[in-house]
């Protein structure tokens, strides 16, 4: 009688623990389904699949929260960076000195999820005052693997450009001040939207950037960045990385 109690009582303490993990996993939320469904949502827009959206969906808040802050976000870092550095030894110099490689600023190098937390991880429209109130602090911190991969670049010998969606006139000495105080010294050029290309888009206008670079005589053999609009366009380099990035989308 007491080993059929126990078996009971054990019985229906997995019953109540497997609701509770399924509730927590599926439950729809807003008429979606949850976790399950944000994380169909990130890997839809890491993949380029869903495009053009405006604000995370409210339901997965608690979801990126987690994912950007419990080390996921930092695993899926390190892990491209890994990927980047298997290409890099894989790569043989010519020496003459134009070998470039471009990293975007914003989420690639540093990141600004002290800032998004306000904005409740993307959920909330973007705000250009606010964000341009936050980089103006110039208090971004760097994101370990991109620093680590920057000077391994930097000593193999690649000429780094960083190139930035940030309005040179309003942001450019803050944002060298946070480069610097981050650690990002010794890198080519720092490139920043100016008035002739303010109202394009970030591709029109990263691309622009690239082929005046292949113009010059370089040659990319690489490009980095959290959006695709960093990635995309003529020019875009031998290979492309992409960092995560599920908190904006920058057309």
């Amino acid at each position: 009688m007491e080993k059929c109690s126990r078996e009971t009582l054990l019985f229906i303490f997995i019953t109540i623990s497997s609701v509770a993990t399924s509730t927590s996993t599926w439950m729809p939320m807003d008429g979606n389904y949850g976790a399950s469904y944000c994380l169909s949502w990130r890997l839809a827009v890491e993949t380029n699949n869903v495009r053009a959206w405006r604000i995370v969906p409210l339901q997965c808040l608690r979801y990126v929260e987690v994912y950007m802050l419990a080390g996921q976000y930092d695993r899926d870092v390190q892990l491209t960076v890994d990927q980047i550095k298997v290409y890099l030894n894989e790569i043989i110099l010519p020496g003459h000195g134009m070998d470039a490689w471009i990293l975007d600023v914003d989420d690639t190098c540093f990141s600004n999820v002290f800032y998004y937390r306000l904005k409740r991880y993307g959920c909330d429209p973007y705000d250009p005052t606010g964000f341009r109130t936050w980089a103006m602090k110039g208090e971004s911190p760097a994101i370990q693997p991109v620093l680590e991969l920057f000077y391994k670049l930097i000593e193999t010998g690649f000429k780094v450009f960083l190139v930035t969606g940030r309005d040179e006139e309003t942001l450019r000495q803050a944002t060298l001040e946070n480069l610097h105080n981050q650690g990002f010294t010794g890198y080519e050029r720092l490139i920043m939207r100016t008035a002739d290309n303010k109202r394009q888009s970030a591709t029109t206008y990263k691309t622009r950037i690239r082929k005046e670079m292949m113009e010059e005589g370089y040659r990319i053999w690489g490009n980095v960045g959290d959006q695709w609009s960093d990635l995309q366009g003529e020019y875009s380099g031998d290979r492309t990385f992409k960092i995560p990035n599920p908190m904006y989308f920058v057309p």
